[in-house]
């Protein structure tokens, strides 16, 4: 199996970064700010480092995931030509039973991996193996009356569709099902058939709105799931319990950076998504139109100040809250937030450099924030239940900034 590489050079915030710096580390994955490699008598490499890890989920379900392929033939492969159509690999997460006989999922396969941590100039060899999750691939639905409310997830720029496994996870065991996309061609994915792809560079440029015209497609395969159907375009047999699961009168919807501008134009073009959550998007293009459903921003370089955001807060007519973690940076809602420093370790940077990839904001408490605030928002708007969290500063928060109408 091969992965494709990336091609030609692409200008992207990371790029910028990249070429301002004449050597060393570039600042990894998005993140803002300045870096340069420790010296290579600073870092005390091991053979076989420990697996990186995630912290576990708070809620009181177990969790199940299976990955899914999915081919919209209502729209052609934009780059592989003539007779191909859209293909998308997603992962549905899902509260589960019976989960000892199944094996818990990889975040990330071991070469996609490094391919990611090539793409951000970031040397492979001293870094932990990608953690493994919570979710038990293949596990029965554990049903406690009810469908269950969806929530769909795009992620941001040049990455994948594990990167904010924390928040999904939470989800999951608190009741959800979570679908996460790969958006094909700006993404790290790996097909059925062996295929493995990393993000295209050069010409072909996926935009937001790419990112969002993905998801109308995986919604109407949510609506199959709901009918008892099977989406996945290879017939891969589902987890028991999987068809008449989902709810597809309760589906909201999150992404980080460019997948939360996805959401947001998403939102304005399709009306089964019933409330929204943007983790750092910086809303460009410029979004024009009102929006009258929920929306929470969760904001850090992209503040609420700056035009373009400050311009879609305007349109939004419903529902909305801002809210922003003191010295959060662009990451700080995701699970790079705790994968760097892991990183960071492995490789020998200093304290002073790591702070420039995650900002000042503990990693520890970043956690508690990504697991209270989307729960609390989803909870709010899709089962409806009173989240005082929401409504203004909290004393178990309090670096938490809000923002209200």
């Amino acid at each position: 199996m091969t992965l494709t590489p990336s091609i030609g050079p692409h200008l992207s915030r990371r790029g910028l970064i990249t070429a301002a710096l004449a050597a060393g580390l570039t600042v990894p994955l998005g993140l803002a700010g300045r870096a340069e490699a420790a010296p290579a008598a600073s870092r005390p490499l091991t053979s076989s480092p420990p697996r990186m890890v995630l912290p576990a989920p708070t809620g009181p379900y177990p969790i199940g995931t299976v990955a899914l392929h999915l081919v919209d033939r209502s729209r052609p492969d934009p780059v592989a030509g003539p007779g191909h159509y859209r293909e998308l690999m997603v992962s549905v997460w899902y509260p589960a039973r019976d989960v000892a006989r199944y094996p818990r999922a990889v975040w990330m396969s071991d070469p996609l991996m490094r391919a990611l941590l090539q793409l951000n100039e970031i040397p492979a060899d001293p870094v932990a193996a990608a953690p493994i999750t919570a979710g038990h691939a293949g596990a029965p639905v554990r049903h406690s009356g009810g469908r269950l409310p969806v929530v769909v997830f795009s992620h941001e720029a040049h990455d994948q569709r594990a990167d904010t496994t924390i928040v999904v996870q939470e989800l999951a065991s608190h009741g959800y099902m979570v679908v996460t996309v790969d958006h094909t061609y700006d993404a790290f994915v790996e097909f059925p058939d062996g295929r493995r792809l990393a993000p295209l560079r050069g010409d072909y440029y996926l935009g937001a709105r790419d990112f969002a015209l993905d998801i109308p497609y995986v919604l109407d395969c949510i609506g199959r799931l709901a009918a008892g159907h099977n989406p996945d375009a290879d017939g891969k047999p589902l987890p028991a319990g999987l068809g008449g699961a989902p709810d597809p009168q309760r589906i909201g919807m999150f992404g980080t950076s460019k997948g939360g501008t996805a959401t947001a134009l998403l939102m304005g073009m399709d009306p089964r998504v019933r409330a929204g959550l943007s983790l750092d998007g910086p809303m460009e293009p410029l979004i024009t139109t009102d929006l009258d459903r929920p929306f929470m921003l969760m904001t850090a370089d992209y503040t609420r100040a700056k035009p373009p955001v400050a311009q879609f807060w305007s349109h939004l007519t419903g529902w909305k809250l801002n809210v922003q973690a003191d010295g959060a940076v662009h990451n700080a809602y995701n699970d790079y937030q705790v994968l760097l420093p892991q990183i960071a370790a492995a490789v020998g940077v200093s304290d002073e450099v790591l702070r420039t990839w995650i900002g000042t904001l503990d990693p520890g408490r970043a956690v508690r924030i990504q697991q209270a605030y989307p729960l609390a928002f989803f909870d709010l708007h899709l089962r409806h239940q009173r989240q005082r969290l929401l409504e203004g500063p909290c004393r178990a928060f309090p670096e938490v900034r809000y923002h209200l109408p």
